[in-house]
């Protein structure tokens, strides 16, 4: 008990010198319980306000490969629907530190919550703890549909996870938009990309 209201007084004291920083703030907002969740929040995502995701052709229009989903992304009938319509449901939902809910989600819970519905797993709840015990390694030039994508902040902690699409696109909870589409070269992500990683069975 001691040690929880030591460490708790120690974010309180960190937020007050850094009350600016709007990330920190939803962070301290939320109700505190898990004393190792408090402390792997510390290295949590950095606020990074990125462009949306633009789809080069309007959402239901048919190509040759196949149809545009509401991700703005072709769909054929390579992919995994399961794993799209999973993402479509929690599209557009704001980011939240801690949030495992419509109304707010983080990373690892967004990221978690599809993998349960699609692959019938359940994940660790931090990016870092999904990296050390969900996943095996994989190579950016290996990375397949389905695979965790992870990434570092100027920590160089494990601190955010997202889902590998294709093409170089990845679905995550960003903490300016909340779920959303990214690309791996943004500048940000391209940055600070870590590994991916591959489902362990």
């Amino acid at each position: 008990m001691k040690r929880s209201i030591a460490i708790l007084s120690s974010v309180l004291l960190f937020a007050t010198v850094f009350s600016s920083c709007s990330s920190l703030k939803k962070f301290v907002n939320k109700d505190v319980e898990d004393e190792d969740y408090v402390i792997s929040q510390l290295f949590a995502d950095e606020y990074v306000d990125e462009k949306p995701f633009v789809p080069q052709k309007p959402v239901g229009t048919v190509t040759p490969g196949g149809k545009v989903g509401k991700l703005g992304i072709v769909i054929t009938a390579a992919d995994n629907k399961k794993l799209y319509a999973a993402i479509e449901d929690w599209y557009g939902t704001p980011y939240k530190y801690g949030g495992c809910t419509k109304q707010g989600v983080d990373c690892s819970c967004f990221v978690g919550n599809v993998f349960k519905t699609v692959y019938g797993v359940s994940l660790k709840r931090s990016a870092h703890d999904i990296y050390e015990h969900n996943s095996t390694p994989v190579s950016k030039d290996k990375l397949k549909e389905g695979d965790f994508v992870f990434f570092t902040n100027n920590n160089k902690k494990v601190s955010h996870v997202g889902i590998y699409l294709k093409d170089g696109m990845f679905a995550h909870s960003s903490t300016s938009r909340g779920v959303m589409i990214s690309k791996l070269d943004n500048s940000y992500w391209k940055q600070h990309f870590y590994k991916g990683g591959r489902l362990k069975r």
